[in-house]
C-alpha cells in the first residue's frame, strides 16, 4: 500500500498558504531558516549545480532572497500534524487601489491566451502556439491551469468545439 499526499496553495484576501506534508528535514527549525540556514534535499540536483552544469546561483538562499523582498511571511512546523505551512501576508483586496489590482491571471502566456481566445473562440492549440510563440505543450499546460481557475471553458469536442473565455 502507498500514500499519495499533495501539498496546496490556498489563496485568500489577505494571505497566501502553501501547506506542504511533511515537516522541515533533520535538525532545521523555523529559526534556523529566518537566521538564513538550509538543508540540501536534493544531493543529485545540488552536484549539477556544483559542475557549472544547472545556470544557478545563491544555492541555499532562496528564502532569505524572498524574505529580504517580501518580509510578511510566517513560517509554521506543524510537527503533529505531519505539515509545513508557508503564510504569505499580504493587503485584503479591498484596500488595495483599483490600478494595482492584478488582473485574474498570473502568467504572461495565461493572458495571451485568453486574449486570443477572445478574438477567435475557434483557435486549437498548435495554432495559439505559433501565434504566441510557446510550445503546444506549454499552450496545454496554461489551458489547464485557466481550466482549473475556472477562467476557460471548452464548449464541444475537441474537433468542432470551441473555447469560452469565462469573465
Amino acid at each position: 500500500m502507498s500514500l499519495s499526499l499533495r501539498g496546496s496553495t490556498n489563496l485568500f484576501d489577505n494571505r497566501i498558504e502553501i501547506v506542504s506534508p511533511g515537516h522541515l528535514p533533520n535538525n532545521l527549525t523555523v529559526e534556523k531558516i529566518l537566521a538564513g540556514n538550509s538543508n540540501i534535499r536534493n544531493p543529485i540536483l545540488v552536484s549539477y549545480v556544483a559542475k557549472g552544469l544547472l545556470p544557478y546561483h545563491g544555492l541555499g538562499s532562496g528564502i532569505k532572497r524572498a524574505l529580504d523582498a517580501w518580509p510578511q511571511v510566517d513560517f509554521i512546523d506543524d510537527r503533529d500534524g505531519c505539515l509545513f505551512i508557508v503564510k504569505v501576508h499580504r493587503k485584503p483586496v479591498e484596500k488595495m487601489a483599483p490600478d494595482s489590482i492584478p488582473k485574474k491571471t498570473s502568467g504572461k502566456t495565461s493572458g495571451k491566451i485568453l486574449d486570443a481566445l477572445v478574438q477567435d473562440k475557434n483557435l486549437t492549440i498548435p495554432e495559439l502556439a505559433r501565434l504566441i510563440g510557446v510550445t503546444e505543450r506549454s499552450i496545454e499546460r496554461n489551458i489547464r491551469k485557466l481550466q482549473d481557475q475556472g477562467l476557460l471553458r471548452r464548449v464541444g469536442p475537441a474537433k468542432g468545439g470551441h473555447w469560452e473565455v469565462i469573465e
